[in-house]
């Protein structure tokens, strides 16, 4: 049975600068994400530029801290990840 107990989430305080380079990123390590939940305030007439993306990573060899460094090196980007043992 393939691994997919690993949560990703990346905090983008300015979406508008960082979401390409972003993309990017996932887009390389795009065959361990199984689920990708993006989210942030939006309405009508407005949407923040803040944003939050939840990943959920497949795999027995996930190269977690490889796409984990390269997201740091964007600024206003953080992550976090968490492995869930149940």
């Amino acid at each position: 049975m393939t691994n997919c107990s690993r949560i990703m989430a990346i905090l983008q305080e300015n979406r508008i600068e960082t979401a390409p380079k972003v993309q990017d990123i996932l887009t390389e390590f795009g065959c361990f994400i199984r689920v990708r939940l993006g989210l942030h305030d939006a309405a009508i007439d407005q949407c923040t530029n803040t944003g939050l993306i939840l990943l959920q990573l497949c795999g027995e060899d996930v190269p977690v801290g490889d796409m984990e460094a390269k997201l740091r090196t964007i600024p206003n980007v953080k992550v976090k990840t968490m492995d869930l043992d149940f």
